[in-house]
């Protein structure tokens, strides 16, 4: 047998909530999975992401707790098309009510970033190529 990674999974305390960000990141999470207590989602390349709620967890096993190490434990980034849609989705997750860590800049590796926390307070980046300076 060869192991491969396949699967990210992410336990979240109000699955509907949870849902509804990565929805505006462009996942295509089908439509009424917010009442189920386990949720997977197809990625690009083979890979998937699932989303389990705490009760579900300790449903198997009874001393989980979440984990106390605080933000950032957790990182996920989600590549944009260009600066200016990393701007676009940023904006479009605070106004619907998320919260913004960093806002978007140039990064000196050459990115536009940005950092939103999910609602479950896992760190979930944005970003895009800057285009290159013509040179002389």
């Amino acid at each position: 047998m060869t192991i491969a990674f396949n699967l990210i999974g992410l336990v979240v305390s109000d699955m509907s909530r949870s849902l509804a960000f990565y929805r505006l990141l462009g996942l295509k999470v089908p439509q009424g999975a917010e009442s189920e207590p386990h949720v997977e989602v197809n990625l690009p390349g083979g890979l998937r992401i699932a989303f389990d709620t705490e009760a579900t967890i300790r449903s198997f096993d009874p001393d989980w707790t979440p984990g106390t190490g605080g933000p950032g434990r957790v990182g996920l980034a989600f590549a944009c098309a260009d600066p200016a849609e990393v701007d676009a989705a940023y904006a479009n997750l605070l106004a619907a009510g998320h919260t913004g860590h960093l806002k978007p800049w140039d990064a000196f590796w050459g990115q536009r970033y940005a950092t939103v926390f999910d609602p479950d307070g896992n760190h979930v980046d944005l970003y895009a190529p800057l285009p290159v300076a013509a040179t002389t």
